[in-house]
């Protein structure tokens, strides 16, 4: 287990959880806790044996978004210094919206902010019932800058505005239709429901391919046509050479039951 204040990070079935564990406030980001995540993120990755990150949050709350008390204390901070915050924070949410490896976000409790946009950026997210999500930022006279650029990508321009311009809170229910969240489970169920998921993908997936595809996936949303065709066409040669593929054909042809 890693030593850490506000994060807990365990593997289990090649399975790394990462959770933010600042319960007594709502698991806000403060400064100590966004370095913490981009570390605990940096080892899951480097670790050969973990295939799959679940991100959830200790407590009642999965995030509520920036601390407010210390977002107030770098208001006397110069722009540059703000910049420079700013700036890890973006890091660590590029980070896992490139992670090279899956990311499920578990939430147990409402994403709000900056917590919805990091459940946002992982590749699946499940929820409770109870849960509630929101980009609030507007509502205190903040922009929801960060979480956009992907946003945007995830969910279409009109579905992102009905959500940034208005703040408003959403069910779990409500932001499956929107695309935010994949399934919704009751509290009882999603633990068992989501590492039942997560061994399935680590079992029946190839590390390399899955790698090659969110890379594919973020390149091309910025291609034209031809040249994502191309693209397209260079990443299908090269897919061929690897030695996942090999085995994974090899496996078939040969009617073996492929464990990844």
């Amino acid at each position: 287990m890693m030593n850490f204040k506000l994060v807990s990070y365990e593997i289990k079935d090649r399975i790394a959880y990462i959770s933010l564990n600042r319960p007594e406030k709502r698991n806000a980001f403060n400064e100590d806790l966004v370095n913490e995540l981009k570390k605990a993120f940096i080892n899951a990755e480097e670790d050969k044996n973990v295939r799959i990150v679940v991100l959830g949050g200790k407590g009642k709350a999965f995030s509520a978004g920036a601390d407010l008390e210390y977002l107030q204390s770098l208001q006397k901070n110069s722009f540059e210094e703000n910049l420079a915050d700013s700036n890890n924070l973006k890091e660590l949410y590029q980070h896992i919206y490139e992670f090279k490896k899956i990311v499920i976000a578990k939430v147990e409790g409402h994403a709000i902010a900056g917590g919805a946009g990091l459940a946002s950026a992982c590749d699946f997210t499940f929820a409770i019932p109870d849960a509630l999500f929101g980009y609030t930022e507007v509502k205190i006279g903040f922009i929801p800058a960060i979480v956009m650029v992907f946003l945007l990508r995830k969910i279409g321009e009109a579905k992102a505005k009905e959500l940034l311009l208005t703040g408003r809170l959403i069910s779990a229910e409500d932001a499956k239709g929107f695309g935010l969240v994949n399934q919704v489970f009751p509290a009882e169920l999603i633990g068992n429901a989501v590492h039942t998921f997560a061994v399935e993908l680590a079992n029946s997936t190839s590390a390399q391919s899955i790698t090659n595809t969110k890379e594919m996936i973020n390149n091309l949303a910025i291609m034209s046509l031809n040249q994502a065709f191309n693209y397209a066409a260079e990443m299908n040669a090269k897919g061929r050479e690897n030695s996942d593929c090999k085995r994974g054909i090899q496996a078939f042809l040969n009617k073996e039951k492929m464990q990844w």
